[in-house]
């Protein structure tokens, strides 16, 4: 027997395919949207109609006419600005970020700043990120616009339910109930999420072509971190945010790691660990907690210029890279790998050992179909994730089903 779909749920299906549509591509025509779900002409204009209605989509002067083709030219559609507002928090190692960010994708208003994480307390980093989002929804381009959703992405482990963060290497407080308190002060819901996997989020809005079905995202930054989508999914935990790859054992009893565990793979290959072994210190010495991004380019630019101990680093990084990254094909196809973060910009060091590794362990039989490529700043494509995981939950979950888009928080100005 047969199950049909129900009127309200193929409505809001048909409804989510649109608003993907026309968020992929820009603006589109009703033609090409019609292409891209294989919805009926009908039905796309009948959609697109009560979605222009309800002032989530709009007309645009975007359409043009063929010049080999006659008549008159078609008219784009695309998302109108003011349907909807987010908010993206980045928390990273001594770093916060917060942009405001339209329905159409255009940032409206951001601030960034340096801040000690690790020394501050629990309610001091979170007052943190509470004060910088104030700060933003009391600018003039933004005051007045109802937001829909914030989604702050932290360098850690969050929970299954996306609200709490379990544990971190930039604090030393953990179960820290960062949505639950947000979501109290700004009234407005509140998702947490994995810095890593938001930029595996970012990776297939910006190069879909590339990273599509599977591919992998490793951060090369302070720490060592991963996003992972496997068959076209973010893969995440069912206990925690899932994708520890930095914390992965490379040699027993090794180096010690910001973790406070021994021989991880970021106790190699993090920007500490090549700064601890290219200035000769023992691996027992304690991880430095700031390396400027300066330093570690005039680390890079020795290692290119002779061979010596800064080489020697950037070799070990690529060996403890390359057996984690082996030990994972050898579960997995061969995929893509984006290495994003300071550490990207020393990739060409990287690479060859890298490499090597891979091809001793057992995934390595297909290391010629694993291709690499390189992005020395995280911090743009990991708010990037966060607006896009706001704003499609609220093009699936809230649009779609002909709910408001617009829930006013409190008066946060």
């Amino acid at each position: 027997m047969s199950v049909g779909i129900r009127h309200d749920d193929l409505r809001k299906r048909n409804r989510a395919m649109v608003i993907s549509a026309v968020r992929r591509a820009g603006q589109a025509s009703r033609t090409e949207i019609a292409a891209t779900t294989g919805l009926s002409h009908s039905t796309i204009s009948a959609i697109s109609s009560d979605l222009i209605v309800e002032g989530i989509l709009a007309e645009t002067k975007g359409g043009e006419a063929n010049a080999l083709k006659r008549g008159r030219p078609q008219v784009a559609i695309g998302l109108h600005p003011e349907a909807a507002t987010v908010v993206a928090i980045v928390l990273l190692f001594n770093f916060l970020s917060v942009s405001v960010v339209d329905f159409a994708g255009h940032t409206i208003a951001e601030e960034q700043k340096k801040l000690s994480t690790f020394h501050l307390s629990e309610d001091e980093l979170v007052g943190e990120c509470i004060a910088m989002v104030k700060r933003q929804l009391g600018k003039r381009a933004v005051s007045g616009r109802p937001i829909s959703r914030i989604v702050l992405a932290i360098q850690g482990t969050t929970d299954a339910d996306n609200h709490t963060l379990l544990w971190s290497p930039i604090t030393k407080h953990e179960g820290i109930d960062f949505g639950g308190r947000l979501e109290r002060t700004l009234g407005v819901p509140v998702t947490v999420e994995n810095d890593c996997n938001m930029i595996a989020v970012a990776l297939r809005w910006r190069d879909p072509e590339r990273y599509r079905s599977d591919f992998i995202a490793i951060l090369l930054s302070h720490g060592i971190g991963m996003g992972l989508v496997l068959k076209g999914e973010l893969f995440t935990g069912t206990q925690s945010s899932g994708g520890e790859f930095g914390h992965m054992v490379h040699r027993p009893d090794g180096a010690l790691c910001r973790c406070g565990r021994r021989g991880c793979v970021e106790a190699y290959a993090g920007n500490y660990a090549i700064w601890r072994s290219a200035s000769g210190a023992s691996e027992d010495e304690a991880p430095i907690s700031d390396i400027g991004a300066d330093d570690m380019a005039k680390l890079a630019a020795a290692a290119r210029d002779h061979d010596g101990p800064e080489r020697e680093a950037y070799r070990r990084a690529g060996e403890a890279l390359g057996y984690g990254l082996g030990s994972l094909f050898a579960l997995i196809d061969p995929a893509p790998v984006a290495m994003v973060g300071i550490g990207a910009g020393a990739f060409d060091l990287i690479e060859p050992a890298l490499r090597s590794a891979i091809g001793m362990t057992a995934g390595g039989q297909h290391s010629k179909a694993i291709s690499f490529a390189a992005y020395s700043d995280e911090v743009p494509l990991i708010a990037l994730g966060c607006a896009m995981r706001a704003l499609t939950f609220i093009d699936e979950e809230v649009l779609a089903a002909g709910g408001p888009a617009m829930t006013r928080g409190k008066d946060v100005a």
